[in-house]
């Protein structure tokens, strides 16, 4: 598969004097075409990939202050009781220094990346044989969204379970690997994929949701505007308010995940991590650390889109 998209990256540079498609400045010829018709789930893939690993290096420190706010540690910080983002924000840095707000880099490198090019190449995929040639309904872009996350999820799953310890403070490991191998002896298989239902209640939801918000206000938009110097801004505006509207229902979803994959052995189902939550903070503990997480995955999301959109409208595949 790689030698074809070398030969196909080969072919595309070459032929008739074209640049390389992330900066085509011709529209691809027929040749060319065929070619991205051939593997039109492919490209997505490398698309999303691609927007996926800005996004995720930009914005890893709120990832890291949002866990940490969902659970706050006093060998951390020195007071466990009324955690502020700036009160975390500081104490990483005075801690570990700047770069400790990028710590749990690794694993969301490894989750995010082909996670984000497994989501858009599976809701390519599915929109190409489901809906082709259409903007899909709102429900059927919920169940489309919804779909191609849980597929997504569900095959990065143990990556998931290391990125929320690395982040927490609480586990020290060397790396992603040993940690992988130090919870599969120590926990088996469950440990490997602790906390997937909440993971999927938080990330299938929010998929669906943020697909149908965001198709939705795309369609308010001229098409002209769409197609000019402004295609950019717009994309991001409509996917700042699709991830914020997205995002607050499904964060208490996001509280429960976390618990689950901090402490397997204390938390055995999701009901257990329901009441823990509710008695010990009250409703308010199920929106614990909303700020810095909807920063995050708003911004994250919206950049992600936006990326993808140009990328694959340079490349062929729009």
């Amino acid at each position: 598969m790689q030698a074809l998209i070398l030969d196909d990256n080969t072919e595309l540079i070459n032929s008739d004097n074209v640049l390389n498609p992330l900066g085509a400045n011709a529209g691809p010829s027929e040749k060319e075409k065929k070619i991205l018709e051939n593997y039109p789930v492919v490209k997505a893939f490398l698309a999303g990939s691609f927007s996926g690993t800005f996004s995720t290096i930009l914005f890893q420190p709120l990832d890291l202050v949002k866990t940490r706010l969902q659970n706050p540690q006093p060998a951390i910080l020195k007071s466990a009781s009324d955690v502020r983002m700036i009160t975390i924000f500081a104490t990483v840095v005075q801690q570990d220094k700047i770069f400790g707000l990028w710590k749990g880099m690794t694993p969301s490198i490894t989750r995010c990346v082909p996670g984000v090019g497994l989501y858009f190449c599976s809701l390519d995929w599915l929109k190409s044989h489901y809906v082709p040639g259409r903007t899909p309904t709102p429900l059927e872009s919920i169940t489309l969204g919804a779909v191609a996350r849980c597929m997504s999820a569900g095959a990065l799953i143990p990556i998931t379970v290391v990125k929320t310890r690395y982040e927490s403070g609480v586990y020290q490991y060397e790396s992603v690997g040993s940690a992988l191998r130090h919870i599969y002896h120590t926990e088996g298989l469950k440990g490997m994929t602790c906390g997937l239902i909440p993971t999927l209640v938080r990330d299938a939801p929010y998929s669906g949701l943020y697909f149908m918000f965001y198709t939705q206000m795309k369609l308010l938009v001229p098409q002209k505007h769409l197609n000019s110097s402004f295609a950019a801004p717009i994309h991001f505006t409509c996917g700042i308010a699709a991830g914020i509207m997205a995002s607050v229902i499904t964060q208490p979803a996001d509280v429960l995940k976390t618990k689950m994959q901090l402490y397997p052995n204390k938390f055995h189902s999701l009901l257990s991590a329901i009441v823990h939550v509710h008695s010990k903070y009250g409703f308010a503990g199920y929106f614990k650390g909303m700020v810095p997480r909807m920063l995050r995955r708003t911004l994250v999301t919206a950049m992600a889109w936006t990326i993808y959109e140009q990328v694959t409208k340079n490349i062929g595949l729009k």
